[in-house]
């Protein structure tokens, strides 16, 4: 049994292997490579582009959360941050939401607002809108 399983863990037995994300041009491209085999799920077999904000986005969404939840300097707040770790309950973010409408402009669906987890989700989402409203 301990030889089957170091056998399953061996490099050679990888499915697959994530490459190191690469930025180009605001875009954060993520690739797979699956060694040549073709048994992986459809989801590893394709190319993830990602859109990410421009950074003063970020750092105003970063803000109006801070803000909002009313966070000490020592805290830290970056588009990773999750507004759940952050201390916000449900009507935080309802105002966190509402704050960023009213700073950029737009008008948040609920369906799209649920979806927002991080100060990164927020900040695409606002680039999405501003850039639909723009168009």
């Amino acid at each position: 049994m301990a030889a089957f399983t170091s056998n399953l863990m061996s490099p050679s037995h990888l499915a697959c292997q994530a490459l190191a994300p690469t930025r180009v041009s605001g875009l954060k491209m993520v690739s797979f490579s699956n060694s040549g085999r073709s048994n992986l799920p459809l989801s590893f077999r394709r190319l993830q582009v990602s859109c990410a904000a421009k950074p003063e986005t970020v750092d105003k969404v970063c803000g109006i959360v801070r803000k909002q939840l009313a966070l000490k300097d020592d805290i830290a707040v970056t588009g990773e941050s999750k507004f759940a770790s952050l201390g916000a309950d449900s009507l935080d973010t309802v105002e966190i939401v509402m704050g960023l409408e009213e700073e950029f402009g737009i008008t948040v669906e609920e369906e799209s607002a649920q979806s927002i987890a991080t100060v990164q989700d927020a900040a695409d989402l606002i680039e999405k809108l501003c850039e639909k409203n723009s168009a």
